[in-house]
């Protein structure tokens, strides 16, 4: 692609590389190729089930072991897509049944005492207009985390809030508790002005001292918009298009972070109190896990990288991967000399770890856990979307199909080394899980590109544990009427 230099400047200005926005295109022109699914992640066959016992082991570990802890939320997602329902009985006069139960059942929303004083007029019109306009709550033009979502006696909480709750009974080291939101440029004043008013609140309430930090995904991660010939799209200025590559850009936000464990979990997937304490009890288990993992991983690691190793160990740590990591070696490999082992179960070892909690599938669209064949003829865990999947193909359709379990993104990360340093996290990347959707500008289709996603093909190289975590810890807010759930409500 020859671009010019009004072309070249503003590619210099976003601080992109040339390089990978021809690779961009490249994909645009070729495609991104489908996942190759072995089969699906079941229970004793990927995915781990606790019984109480180990619950209690690991939740102990954790005590014992943990530190350096952080929380990242993803946080810039517009509460827009919540509403979507209520905008068309605004705007275009459609009231649908799920509008009728917004109406019937407005007064045990957590934000009615809020909107009340916004309210004009007693009709449909009158609240819509004193929920989703400037002109009341705005709460069409908000990130979910600004909104009022769970009722208490003494206020209503904001979904942030119940994140900061949240972040106190986990992630909790000593007193102090590391909180990260990404958040978009336009709402990051509000979110800090919120933050301030209420953080003395839950730091008497719960005896901590919160470090809340901020970061907006970064423009040089956006990608090229093209048009229907796969040429760079341009504006009615001449100039390029680059449009946001979706939540897989927040890889980068992430690698920013120094903490030894670091929990992700989205921003709307929060519950009241009277119902926090299996979502407690899990991410402390999952996170004993992970260090359990890791502190054998570390060892196996300072062994391998001995001057002299023997057959034995190096037999043990090929064992260990495929038996508790997970990574089954390509066809062959019994054929192997005992040197190229040895390679194999370092580079297999020395990645990111990860460990993700899985519920069972309840029909929601999104990731779940599969086993996949890797481009180096290994086998590993994957979260992979419905997207990634060839559904054209009998057998891959048949292997989606009979997927047990869901990723609710319940996610404990570590990118820490032996040596106490961190991994460069965009190494672990399979840059071929992108995708490619159409979008329109202007009234002028174009094709748009987004990464691989943050815990799909992002963390595609990354050592991975499925453990299977009761379907109360997941309880996302899709739309305004999943706040009447009884999950949403109070006691």
């Amino acid at each position: 692609m020859n671009f010019n230099e009004k072309d070249l400047k503003q590619i210099r200005d976003r601080k992109s590389e040339l390089s990978t926005i021809e690779a961009q295109l490249e994909n645009f022109r070729t495609g991104f190729p489908f996942i190759k699914a072995v089969r699906p992640a079941t229970i004793s066959d990927g995915i781990l089930r606790l019984d109480e016992e180990k619950l209690e082991k690991y939740q102990t570990l954790f005590h014992k072991k943990a530190k350096n802890l952080l929380k990242f939320v993803p946080a810039s997602g517009a509460a827009s897509r919540m509403f979507k329902s209520l905008y068309s009985a605004k705007d275009e006069g459609k009231v649908d049944a799920s509008v009728q139960q917004f109406e019937e059942n407005l007064q045990k929303f957590a934000f009615y005492n809020s909107l009340s004083a916004f309210i004009k007029e007693d009709t449909l019109k009158g609240k819509l207009n004193a929920l989703l306009t400037p002109q009341g709550l705005d709460y069409g033009n908000l990130p979910k985390g600004l909104l009022e979502f769970h009722s208490y006696p003494e206020k209503a909480r904001t979904a942030i809030e119940e994140h900061l709750v949240e972040g106190a009974l986990y992630a909790n080291h000593k007193g102090r508790v590391k909180l990260h939101f990404t958040v978009s440029p336009e709402h990051k004043k509000k979110f800090k002005t919120l933050i301030d008013q209420v953080k003395e609140e839950y730091e008497r309430k719960y005896e901590v001292k919160y470090s809340i930090s901020f970061s907006e995904q970064k423009s040089s991660t956006d990608t090229i918009a093209v048009d229907a010939k796969n040429e760079p799209f341009r504006d009615d200025k001449g100039n390029l298009l680059f449009r946001p590559a979706g939540h897989g850009a927040l890889l980068e936000n992430l690698n920013d972070l120094k903490a030894d464990i670091i929990f992700i979990k989205n921003i709307d997937n929060v519950v009241p109190d009277h119902l926090k304490n299996e979502t407690v009890k899990y991410k402390k288990a999952l996170a004993g896990i992970l260090l359990d993992y890791q502190k054998t991983i570390f060892s196996f690691i300072k062994r391998l990288e001995k001057t002299e190793v023997s057959a034995y160990m190096i037999q043990k740590a090929n064992r260990f991967l495929r038996q508790q990591l997970n990574v089954e070696p390509p066809k062959g490999f019994r054929n192997w000399s005992i040197e190229e082992k040895k390679a194999f179960a370092i580079e297999k070892l020395r990645r990111p770890l990860r460990v993700c909690g899985m519920v069972k599938n309840v029909g929601e669209p999104g990731g779940g856990p599969f086993w996949v064949s890797n481009t180096d003829g290994s086998v590993s865990l994957q979260v992979v979307e419905s997207a990634q999947f060839n559904l054209q193909n009998k057998r891959q359709k048949s292997i989606f199909e009979q997927a047990t379990h869901f990723n609710p993104v319940d996610l404990i990360c570590s990118f820490k080394t032996p040596e106490n340093t961190y991994y460069h996290l965009a190494d672990f990347r399979d840059d071929q899980t992108g995708f490619i959707t159409e979008k329109s500008q202007n009234g002028k289709t174009l094709k748009a590109q987004e990464l691989p996603g943050l815990w799909n093909g992002a963390m595609a190289n990354w050592n991975t544990i499925f453990v299977e975590v009761p379907l109360i810890t997941f309880n996302p807010v899709k739309t305004v009427n999943d706040l009447l759930r009884k999950e949403h409500q109070p006691l």
